[in-house]
């Protein structure tokens, strides 16, 4: 896949084509607007493992034991 995303942004780069330019240009505009970093309390709920459910469980209780502090 990546060699094909290579070959394709090379192809762009000295052909112009411009059905692959509207297709580049949809995702600029689809994912550049809205990027931004992840802040540390953000960045902790996020599982690399791919559970989302259990940093937030993970989350929830902390926060109870915050509340009973």
């Amino acid at each position: 896949m990546e060699k094909k995303l290579r070959a394709l942004f090379d192809f762009q780069k000295y052909e112009q084509n411009e059905d692959l330019q509207k297709v580049i240009d949809r995702v600029h505009a689809r994912y550049s607007g809205s990027a931004r970093m992840l802040s540390d309390d953000e960045a902790d709920l996020v599982a690399a493992a791919g559970m989302p459910e259990t940093a937030m469980k993970r989350k929830s209780l902390l926060d109870k034991d915050d509340d009973n502090s």
